[in-house]
């Protein structure tokens, strides 16, 4: 946590991790809103988004120094994770599942010390006919034992093939509802990391 110099109010740093490599996925364009959101009216919440488009599949021969080392692209993904105040995840369904380059970085940033260990998050989704519900609740499992911290409510399921139009052809959000909904995630996001913070 940063403190701003001329407010002195704490700016949170917001990692925020898309499941979908897609460029103009619908997902990443929820957590360029997210950025777009935070800059423009929540004072003190800052996102950074964070690439896992570069980390190796999951393969323990990679690590060295008995499990405590790891490749370059995975030591720097697993330094902003720990640089995190909370985490915000876009995810995508696949299958009825969490997309497979986000369960790869959910299990790298696991290896050794855990990344994830008692950080708040939140998760939003888009896809089409539950909007990605099924990805949600099964990323919630699998944070059961990453110890992570979800926020409950309120949730964001984006149907993103309903009409009217919810995103433009390059994936960047374009429905206002959808916006006000994703702002008031993230402000439950702040509200419950500053208050897991004055609990430390």
């Amino acid at each position: 946590m940063e403190v701003a110099a001329a407010s002195a109010k704490p700016i949170l740093r917001v990692a925020a991790i898309c499941g979908s490599l897609r460029k103009a996925s619908f997902n990443r364009g929820l957590l360029r809103a997210a950025a777009e959101v935070c800059e423009d009216s929540i004072p003190g919440l800052r996102v950074d988004h964070l690439d896992i488009s570069d980390l190796p599949l999951l393969n323990t021969d990679l690590e060295t120094d008995g499990g405590k080392g790891f490749p370059p692209a995975v030591e720097a993904f697993r330094g902003k994770v720990r640089g995190a105040d909370c985490i915000l995840f876009a995810a995508p369904e696949y299958n009825y599942s969490i997309a497979s380059p986000l369960k790869n970085a959910l299990d790298w940033a696991s290896r050794g010390k855990n990344c994830w260990a008692d950080k708040p998050a939140a998760i939003v989704s888009a896809g089409g006919g539950f909007g990605g519900g099924r990805s949600q609740y099964h990323l919630r499992q699998v944070g059961v034992f990453l110890d992570l911290h979800f926020i409950n409510k309120p949730e964001l399921f984006v149907q993103a093939f309903q009409p009217p139009p919810k995103f433009d052809s390059d994936g960047n959000l374009i429905d206002a509802e959808i916006r006000e909904r994703l702002k008031q995630v993230l402000l439950s996001l702040q509200a419950f990391t500053l208050r897991l913070q004055k609990k430390e």
